[in-house]
């Protein structure tokens, strides 16, 4: 049985001055999601994390700190003493869990003790001839293109001996690069520019915008349950839900038909941008893909970024369909937002949106709005709903 877990911090060790606020951060992060194992014990040392007694709660442990932004890679080791008796016995066991179909090994050694009895490359040959003794005519020893790798590490207490490095989720701690407002629609991708965010250690909230009775309660609710799963990363969520009902009514009264998505677009990044200066968000995100849809041209964009001058970062812009899909599911959001309800901008998408929309005329098409009240009142008759990381929510208004 594996006893304890190293956590690997990416890029955190090329952090100057501020890197201990950086390791501060992702330990907070990792003590939330493990909070219920009340046996272990979390350390740092020497660019890593280590979270000790994890031993039955090993796989549950990992499954939930490998998604935490800002740790690279993940092994679970087995402890011993650093007799090396003790040592090759442990090694042994590993290679025994991990051996599968494999025919080739090495062992690799390395001495944070520099005055452990034996160097780095003694400590190998050891461990390694001992395994090869045991396995004699079914292992062989392959130094440059193994099967399996057998780690050893001598630190100053004790050995560590792994055989794995998890892939983690890297990036930076959540919470070290300021907070950010998402746009979240419903969709696949607007959860996953959450992600993206998160993995650059930004606080996300989300804002949505919501036309009922045009879309169903079940949409709001579909979007309170995407809230719900990225919780699970950074802890409390807010999500500021607007009342986008009438602004959109009005939209398509006034406004050119071909103009409807790009002109309600330019609404929402307004709305948007009004509710991160009022708290004090620094840049808004989207899900936004060049060219997925008609909405998401670069001429598109252009038209929606003239009103507002706080920055729209759009981390899925060159990204393929496929891989966003595959990063929904790895996150847990696929399912959730593949369920059959259908958001503000669906509803009114007009037979033939324009592709090449221009700023003149988006601008022409709003003359006849009273913009500055559309936009106060879509704020003061919206929620703010706050999701806790434990599932539960409070929903209050937004004044």
């Amino acid at each position: 049985m594996y006893s304890d877990i190293i956590l690997r911090e990416g890029e955190l060790v090329l952090k100057g001055k501020n890197r201990r606020d950086f390791e501060f951060r992702l330990i907070k992060n990792v003590k939330r999601v493990t909070k219920e194992f009340t046996s272990i014990k979390i350390e740092r040392s020497f660019g890593r994390i280590y979270i000790r007694n994890a031993n039955e709660n090993t796989q549950e442990i990992i499954n939930r700190t490998k998604l935490i932004p800002g740790i690279f890679n993940i092994s679970p080791i087995l402890k011993t003493n650093k007799d090396l008796d003790n040592i090759k016995e442990k090694a042994l066991e590993l290679l025994k869990k991990s051996i599968g179909n494999k025919k080739t090994f090495k062992v690799e050694a390395k001495r944070g003790d520099k005055s452990y009895a034996l160097d780095s490359m003694e400590i190998s040959r050891q461990v390694g001839g001992y395994i090869l003794a045991k396995y004699e005519g079914e292992l062989e020893v392959n130094v440059k293109n193994p099967d399996i790798v057998i780690n050893i590490e001598i630190t100053f207490t004790s050995a560590n001996i792994y055989s794995e490095k998890i892939r983690g989720a890297g990036g930076l701690p959540i919470g070290s690069s300021g907070k950010a407002l998402t746009l979240l629609s419903g969709g696949i991708d607007s959860p996953v520019a959450i992600w993206h965010g998160l993995k650059r250690g930004v606080d996300m909230d989300a804002i949505h915008f919501y036309s009922f009775p045009f879309t169903s309660e079940r949409s709001k609710e579909k979007v309170v349950d995407l809230a719900k799963i990225l919780s699970k990363f950074k802890g409390n969520m807010k999500l500021y839900v607007i009342n986008f009902t009438e602004i959109q009514k009005i939209i398509g009264i006034k406004c050119p038909k071909e103009y409807y998505i790009t002109i309600m677009r330019r609404f929402m990044m307004r709305i948007a941008t009004a509710v991160a200066n009022k708290y004090e968000y620094k840049a808004l995100f989207t899900g936004e893909s060049i060219g997925q849809v008609a909405s998401q041209t670069l001429e598109s964009m252009a038209a929606i970024n003239a009103v507002t001058n706080i920055p729209i970062l759009r981390p899925l812009a060159s990204m393929d369909k496929h891989d966003i899909i595959e990063i929904s599911r790895e996150i847990g959001t696929y399912e959730t937002s593949i369920l059959p309800y259908e958001d503000c901008c669906t509803v009114f998408v007009p037979e033939n949106p324009v592709i090449k929309p221009l700023i003149s005329v988006c601008e022409d098409g709003e003359k006849e709005l009273d913009i500055d009240k559309l936009v106060e009142d879509a704020i003061n008759s919206s929620t703010l709903i706050t999701i806790y990381e434990d599932g539960n929510i409070k929903e209050e208004p937004l004044i």
